[in-house]
């Protein structure tokens, strides 16, 4: 039966799938802890307070990359290269999603607007996360090697979108509601291009890895399209409302660690 449940099962059984799923997300999270520290080094005087949260969210997201890499080792497996087209935060950036990385490698502030693109293009690519996460999580919560791991990011992702949902709030009441939705609409519609695309990569070298047949790949990539056809027509719009956090200000308090996985 194809299911989402089996189809990771498949993909955690084999060390080379396993290997590949391991180190393309911890590419992308380490690349994302990248950011949001020197987003958090740039952050403009007028939002100094907010520094320290965009940081917290860099260490958090640097952390999961260094579990990924440990659930490696555990099973005595290295890091193998990302293939180009599987590697989802690159894309967006080429695409000119979110602050370009020749922004924030120069040492010249960032503006008020540089943080607003910044929290909209978190905003929807923090949505995408913690959903992924969820359904690791509603499968492989108990598992012995990854349910530690898998509630941890999950957690984390969680606290990334709340906070996301927080401080763009925030800067709405402060003037910027027509920016910050502009923008959140083309993220939006940008991202789960880019996601299918990047979906179709992964299955596609996954497939090649554990031989599956033309029929399972065909079925795998017709699923695909019709989420991203769902998501065209109306799913979007789960990626640009904006509510306030059950629990205020969710990235305010200390990070927790990731020791237990080295």
């Amino acid at each position: 039966m194809l299911s989402a449940k089996s189809l990771f099962q498949e993909m955690l059984d084999d060390d080379r799938s396993f290997a590949l799923f391991c180190s393309i997300a911890a590419g992308g999270e380490s690349q994302g802890g990248w950011e949001n520290a020197r987003i958090a080094a740039l952050a403009p005087r007028a939002e100094q307070a907010l520094a320290p949260k965009i940081a917290r969210h860099g260490a958090d997201e640097d952390k999961h990359g260094r579990i990924f890499n440990a659930l490696l080792r555990k099973r005595g497996l290295a890091p193998v290269p990302v293939p180009p087209d599987t590697d989802y935060t690159m894309i967006l950036e080429r695409h000119g999603i979110g602050l370009a990385h020749h922004r924030l490698s120069s040492d010249e502030p960032l503006t008020v607007p540089d943080i607003v693109t910044y929290l909209a293009h978190s905003r929807v690519t923090e949505q995408r996360a913690s959903e992924q996460m969820r359904l690791l999580r509603r499968h492989f919560a108990h598992h012995p090697d990854l349910g530690r791991a898998v509630r941890m990011i999950s957690d984390d992702e969680d606290n990334h979108l709340a906070y996301c949902h927080e401080e763009l709030l925030r800067l709405a009441r402060a003037g910027h509601g027509h920016t910050i939705r502009t923008t959140l609409r083309a993220c939006a519609l940008a991202e789960i291009r880019i996601y299918r695309d990047v979906s179709l990569a992964v299955m596609a070298h996954m497939g090649r890895i554990l031989g599956w047949r033309w029929a399972r790949s065909a079925a795998l990539r017709a699923g695909i399209h019709a989420v991203y056809g769902f998501e065209r027509l109306v799913g979007w719009r789960r990626m640009v409302t904006l509510r306030a956090p059950s629990t205020p200000d969710p990235l305010g308090g200390h990070a927790t660690a990731a020791a237990e996985f080295a």
